[in-house]
C-alpha cells in the first residue's frame, strides 16, 4: 500500500474558483481561464510552505496505515484521537456534537517501514487538532507520555506554515492551546533531536 497523495486542481494554490463551477472544461471564457496576474500570492506561498512540510517529514508520507496499537510493548500507539478535554477519544464519542473537533497524535516511530537499504524509517511526532465547530475551543494537549512539548507549525486560521519547527510558538504537555472556528492547527514534536533513537 503507498502512501495518499494530497490532491489539489490545477491553481487551487492560486484561488481559482471557477466560480463554483466544477465542469468548466468547455468554458473558454473567464470561468475557466488562468489569470496570472491576480492570482492569491498568500495562498501560493501557504500551499508552497506545506508542500516542504510534507517534503521534509515521512511520517505525512507514510507507506502503511496506521493501527492503533503500541509500536512495541509498553510504548505509545501510532495513532491516538482526542477530546479537547485531552482524554482519549472513545467509540461513542464519534456520535456526539463535539466530534466536531477531536485532536490527533501521530507517532514518528509508528511507521513499521524500512529504506530500500533496510533502514528503519523514523521522523518526529505530531499533534493535529481540527476544529470544524463555529467558535473558538480551548485544546487540552495530551499527557507528557506522548512529547513534553510541542510547537506550533501551523495554524490555518492566519495562514500561518514554519517549516522549521523550531521557530514555532511553544506549549508544554498538558498545557492549553486555543484553537480558531474552521481551522486546523498542527504541533511538533522533534523526537530526532531530543531523544535516542534503537
Amino acid at each position: 500500500m503507498h502512501a495518499e497523495t494530497p490532491v489539489c486542481y490545477n491553481c487551487d494554490e492560486l484561488s481559482r474558483t471557477q466560480q463554483g463551477n466544477n465542469n468548466a472544461y468547455c468554458q473558454d471564457n473567464e470561468i475557466s481561464w488562468l489569470n496570472w496576474d491576480n492570482c492569491d500570492q498568500q495562498l501560493l506561498a501557504f500551499t508552497q510552505k506545506l508542500i516542504e512540510l510534507r517534503r521534509r517529514h515521512p511520517v505525512f508520507r507514510r507507506r502503511r496505515w496506521f493501527r492503533g496499537q503500541p509500536v512495541k510493548d509498553g510504548e505509545i500507539e501510532d495513532i491516538a484521537w482526542f477530546k479537547f478535554d485531552g482524554k482519549h477519544m472513545q467509540e461513542e464519542d464519534w456520535q456526539h456534537d463535539y466530534a466536531k473537533s477531536f485532536g490527533v497524535f501521530i507517532n514518528g516511530r509508528g511507521m513499521r517501514s524500512r529504506t530500500s537499504l533496510g533502514v528503519r524509517v523514523v521522523d518526529d511526532s505530531f499533534y493535529i487538532i481540527f476544529n470544524a465547530y463555529h467558535g473558538c475551543i480551548d485544546y487540552k494537549l495530551p499527557s507528557k507520555e506522548y512529547a513534553e512539548d510541542w510547537t506550533k507549525v501551523l495554524d490555518t486560521s492566519k495562514g500561518y506554515v514554519v517549516t522549521d519547527g523550531d521557530e514555532g510558538e511553544k506549549f508544554k504537555a498538558d498545557g492549553t492551546i486555543t484553537v480558531h472556528d474552521n481551522s486546523i492547527l498542527l504541533l511538533h514534536h522533534a523526537i530526532l533531536k531530543h531523544e535516542n533513537l534503537p
